[in-house]
């Protein structure tokens, strides 16, 4: 009697998960459906950016494309506006989640944050993406808080090509690695005795790169397999 009416429950949660994944998978089409046709027929207000073409712009137009094999499809473009969204308002969240914590932990950094914004930007615009090159403060508090809260802290799985021996340790053919990025970022062999510390000046007169050319700091990985949405994220 037991095991039948854990069946019953378990039939009736699965169909009522599917019948929730329709509902959402709909919802999700429909928006979708209408950013495509937004890009392929713009009403008057969007008309005046017609001339700048986005994301969305160069996958129609690959999809336009004459060809025998369809490279894409308005179904691909749906998926991959998915993946873009997905990919992005989480992790984005997270990270300026972390930052605003530590800055509430921080009234020091905070203020100096805010003056540095109020000198170069002022409070009557918002911040144009033509002001970073004039923020390096804002550059090392956000550098700071993706050492410390990288937000895919193990990064993407990878796996080895080959057998390969590096600094005495074997890997083997075919091993999936994960890459510690969280621990590489508080290593106090690399980052000193305060590495726990949240210390924005350490980055001050140092040019360590966060797009994945220095090893020491890589939230967004590394190479060829390194995260597609680095510009956007940061």
């Amino acid at each position: 009697y037991i095991h039948t009416r854990y069946l019953m429950i378990f039939k009736n949660l699965r169909q009522g998960l599917k019948r929730q994944f329709k509902q959402t998978s709909k919802a999700f089409d429909q928006v979708f459906e209408e950013i495509i046709k937004d890009h392929e027929h713009p009403s008057d207000n969007n008309k005046e950016n017609v001339h700048s073409k986005d994301f969305v712009d160069i996958l129609l137009s690959l999809m336009h494309q004459p060809s025998e094999h369809h490279v894409i499809d308005r179904i691909n473009i749906k998926a991959i506006l998915l993946d873009m969204i997905a990919g992005a308002y989480d992790t984005s969240a997270i990270g300026v989640e972390w930052a605003m914590s530590e800055l509430l932990r921080h009234p020091r950094v905070m203020k100096k944050l805010q003056d540095e914004l109020n000198i170069v930007v002022g409070t009557d615009r918002p911040v144009e993406e033509s002001d970073l090159a004039k923020l390096p403060y804002l550059n090392m508090v956000v550098k700071e808080t993706l050492r410390l809260y990288p937000v895919g802290p193990l990064l993407v799985p990878r796996e080895s090509l080959e057998d390969i021996t590096i600094n005495g340790y074997y890997i083997k053919k075919k091993s999936r690695i994960l890459i510690n990025a969280w621990a590489i970022g508080r290593d106090p062999k690399v980052w000193c005795n305060n590495a726990e510390m949240f210390y924005p000046e350490r980055f001050m007169n140092n040019n360590v790169d966060i797009r994945g050319h220095d090893f020491q700091l890589i939230p967004f990985g590394s190479g060829r397999r390194g995260c597609p949405g680095i510009q956007l994220g940061l």
